[in-house]
């Protein structure tokens, strides 16, 4: 993606050569995606920035892991592969995933930053985590790694 692009144009770009394509599934889950956008859009009345996709994005993405975890526990690994094909199309546009040496940089920094020392801080922690790692990382497990930080 080009910085004079915006996302949204970018994933309008891709639903179009899907169509050319003949490439369904790939058609199907970025037409959920716009729908899900439109429906932001359209509820708060204005266009939304690069940032607000993301975090539309990022909740899509949630939603399938979710999913994929609860059609695996009931042996439903037909509905568990669809939910992972979704995945991998939302996960395309979605910024580069931060590795775990880099989510543990950012957890220690931001602990340190609002000198948190009890599971109290967390609050502060993750709303300084949020706005960096938001489409990055897996804010479930953030949170669990930051409860063992501050549960020491």
């Amino acid at each position: 993606m080009t910085d004079s692009s915006s996302l949204k144009e970018q994933i309008v770009a891709e639903m179009k050569s899907a169509m050319k394509a003949g490439d369904k599934e790939r058609l199907a889950t970025i037409r959920l995606i716009l729908s899900a956008v439109k429906q932001v859009e359209v509820d708060a009345r204005t266009e939304l920035n690069n940032q607000d996709l993301i975090g539309i994005l990022d909740k899509m993405a949630k939603q399938r892991r979710e999913s994929i975890e609860q059609f695996e526990q009931a042996g439903r690994n037909d509905l568990a592969d669809k939910e992972k094909s979704e995945l991998a199309i939302i996960a395309d546009y979605l910024p580069q995933a931060l590795s775990d040496d880099e989510v543990t940089q950012l957890i220690n920094h931001a602990i340190s930053q609002t000198s948190a020392s009890s599971m109290k801080d967390m609050g502060a922690v993750m709303g300084i985590l949020k706005p960096q790692m938001q489409g990055r990382a897996d804010m479930r497990q953030v949170s669990k790694l930051i409860k063992t930080k501050l549960s020491n």
